[in-house]
């Protein structure tokens, strides 16, 4: 078994993200296996997911996309209740968007702690608008992954004299759709960067915010001896202590550029310029490496990624460059002394897809970013340092300007005896955040009980799944919806289907609704009852038979309606009105029906229901894709739909007139409805005049449309009739 498998809490998470829908926030110090357990969550994770992180480097670490470049936010601050605007191009979703969102399961949010809270109410905001608006973030389960010891959230002033109206706090766990939900803390202990347990109680005491004066002074012996340097620049009076392989961390870009430059200065030898190919789709600002590479013979560097090629480096090893030309580096390593030589690798910059074939969400490549995967390494920000580990380290962390800044630093080292401090830390400069220590302080309070709660959470989701499988709220809401426009708009015309329509509604109310009622409270109580419910052979035997029994109810009572394409009206928006409900209430029925026949076929489990049921939506989704790229226009209908149409009693007469009627209208440049109602179409098919008489008698019409069109009509149904009779 490997470490992460030994890992209670890591089992713990995986437990709580596979096995039920609440929110997880996974935390820990610096070094104990959240990037690990992400990756692995990545392959072999049952759910639907996508991996978002707040910065652009993050989301590449992560193996995802940013949190705006997915949901296509602006970079503007979130009012919780404010609206999208949709008619703008830039955040208005694809089609495919929108069905990664309506099939998402999982959603995995890197980096949490640099997650505003604003922000995360925003996600809440657009995944309740395209999934499910009744439920916070759409009912999609979240897992946060940080450590809000860490990075804290970017905010300026004039952004939170805005904010500070609805928040308490712009971490996210300030955010409002938090709050409405459930959700456990899982915090992993194990720390695997660091051995020395006296320096870990030094690094557990500054990230709980109880820094003791004994470990203070413990911290500020490593202060590098200024005496023994003099002679040497302000920027490198540290290296005599550790040699090759030191690096410096410092809170400020500049700093460290400043640094790595004036090292390069001091060699001898040509300067080489790498400059990178990039090639689709990549973000200047999620460059994962430098766009011109420039590098000397015995510069210091550390690589940026693992070896694509083996083993033969990993991301934030150190090395020297002991050999370069303009088309040749090779690299050192400053602890093994193994010669490498380096290739340009490939960073991807990614989007979400959904394949058509086996309906998964993927990812597909948008861009690449080629370079080699060095850097100078002399200097580094802290920031940047976040998920490397060093030996021997120098903290310039005097500067520090936010919350985290000295954790994260210390914690990138794997020894006491292997940092240096450029100067003494004071106790207000490795203080936290005081909200982050009293929210932390109540979560794993609250955590400590979270390994109990976990089977009845798990029979919770089980529940919950099962629930849903045998709720008909939405397809009766749709059923609904189409009956109400018929009743009020279109009883004249189809009085027959009305009939149809209303004794079905009873049936629905009787033989389904109130039978999935019965069947909740029967289930319900044997998963209560049962140890091993999700095995239960009596269990499995009753959601089988009650699976057949609702097709069986679907097929009788639903299909002979929802199957309908359409249902024609002169008035332009009653008539998209009831295509709009006829779609939906078909969306419902198919996907019910093919959810139902999956538990037919194979049983009844929480892992193959939720990929059957996203297959499902996207499948339906496919195939109303192709029925509205066929669907028959205002002047045209389909022969089936005409003869499932009680109220049309001779279907191909009525297709002919309606024919007819469009070929005029487009001749004459008037609507349909200007040369022919519907009513009057339907009376005239149902009673086949022959003669003006006759026609006068029709409801709708009148003395003017018999001038015009009478003899026409009255050729095309004596037509007819004589078609009938060779028949």
């Amino acid at each position: 078994m490997n470490r992460e498998q030994q890992n209670e809490q890591l089992d713990l998470a995986w437990q709580f993200v596979e096995r039920t829908g609440v929110n997880v926030f996974l935390t820990g110090k610096a070094g104990t296996g959240k990037t690990t357990f992400l990756r692995r969550l990545k392959e072999r994770v049952p759910k639907r997911m996508v991996v978002v992180a707040p910065t652009g480097v993050a989301a590449i670490n992560a193996g995802g996309v940013t949190i705006h470049s997915f949901f296509q936010f602006p970079l503007a601050p979130y009012i919780p209740g404010g609206s999208f605007n949709t008619k703008d191009e830039k955040y208005r979703f694809s089609k495919e968007k929108k069905n990664i969102i309506r099939t998402l399961d999982l959603l995995v949010i890197d980096e949490i702690s640099m997650v505003r809270a604003d922000l995360l109410d925003q996600i809440d905001a657009v995944l309740r608008l395209h999934k499910d608006r009744h439920r916070p973030f759409g009912g999609v389960q979240l897992l946060m992954i940080g450590d809000l010891s860490q990075l804290a959230p970017v905010v300026k002033d004039s952004e939170w004299n805005l904010l500070r109206e609805y928040y308490h706090t712009p971490y996210f766990f300030g955010s409002r759709a938090l709050q409405q939900t459930q959700h456990v803390t899982i915090e992993l202990t194990h720390v695997y960067r660091q051995t020395d347990h006296t320096f870990i109680n030094i690094l557990n005491e500054v990230r709980d915010n109880r820094l003791t004066s004994e470990s203070l002074a413990q911290l500020n012996s490593r202060v590098g001896n200024r005496q023994q340097t003099e002679a040497d620049s302000q920027f490198s009076i540290f290296n005599s202590q550790f040699g090759d392989g030191t690096i410096r961390l410092t809170t400020h870009n500049a700093t460290a550029n400043r640094y790595n430059e004036e090292r390069m200065n001091a060699l001898e030898g040509i300067r080489f310029s790498f400059k990178a190919e990039v090639t689709g789709t990549f973000p200047e600002s999620s460059y994962p490496a430098e766009e011109t590479l420039t590098l000397k013979r015995g510069c210091q560097v550390m690589f940026l990624k693992n070896d694509s090629q083996g083993s033969r480096y990993y991301n934030g090893k150190l090395g020297i460059v002991s050999a370069i030309d303009g088309e040749h580096i090779c690299v050192r390593g400053i602890d093994d002394g193994d010669e490498i030589e380096v290739e340009p690798d490939v960073w991807t910059n990614a989007r979400y897809v959904i394949d058509k074939e086996t309906k998964e969400i993927r990812e597909e490549i948008d861009g690449e970013f080629r370079q080699y995967p060095l850097r100078l390494a002399w200097a580094i920000t802290v920031h940047k340092s976040q998920g490397l580990t060093f030996d021997r380290a120098v903290l310039d962390v005097n500067a520090a300007f936010a919350s985290g800044q000295v954790y994260v630093a210390l914690s990138r080292c794997r020894t006491l005896e292997g940092l240096v401090l450029t100067a003494p830390l004071s106790p207000s400069s490795v203080k936290t955040d005081a909200m982050v220590t009293h929210y932390m302080c109540t979560e794993l309070e609250q955590a400590r009980h979270t390994a109990s709660h976990l089977t009845t959470l798990e029979r919770d989701y089980y529940l919950a799944m099962l629930t849903e499988l045998f709720s008909f709220a939405t397809l009766e809401s749709d059923f609904n919806r189409v009956l109400r426009l018929i009743d009020e708009h279109l009883y004249k015309v189809y009085p027959i289907l009305l009939k149809e329509y209303k004794q079905a509604k009873e049936r629905l109310a009787k033989e389904i609704t109130a039978v999935s009622a019965t069947f909740h409270r029967q289930y319900t109580a044997l998963v209560m009852e049962a140890p091993d419910y999700a095995t239960e052979a009596h269990l499995a035997e009753r959601i089988h038979k009650a699976a057949a029994y609702f097709i069986k109810c679907l097929d009788d009572i639903i299909r002979p309606l929802a199957e309908r394409a359409s249902l024609d009206s002169d008035n332009r928006d009653i008539k998209e009105r009831i295509t709009e409900a006829l779609y939906n209430l078909r969306q419902s029925f198919t996907q019910k029906r093919h959810l139902l026949t999956r538990v037919v076929d194979h049983g009844f489990s929480v892992s193959t229901y939720l990929k059957d049921k996203a297959v499902g939506m996207l499948s339906t989704e496919s195939t109303a894709k192709r029925t509205r790229e066929r669907k028959p226009s205002t002047a045209t209908v389909t022969k089936v739909d005409v003869e499932r149409n009680a109220d049309i009693l001779h279907p191909q007469l009525f297709a002919r007139l309606r024919s007819w009627r469009s070929q005029r209208a487009e001749e004459l440049g008037r609507p349909v409805y200007g040369v022919l109602t519907q009513k009057s179409l339907i009376g005239i098919t149902n009673s086949l005049p022959t003669s003006e008489r006759e026609l006068l008698r029709m409801p709708g019409f009148g003395r003017k449309t018999l001038e015009m069109f009478g003899q026409e009509i009255l050729a095309i149904v004596r037509e007819y009739k004589e078609d009938m009779e060779q028949r």
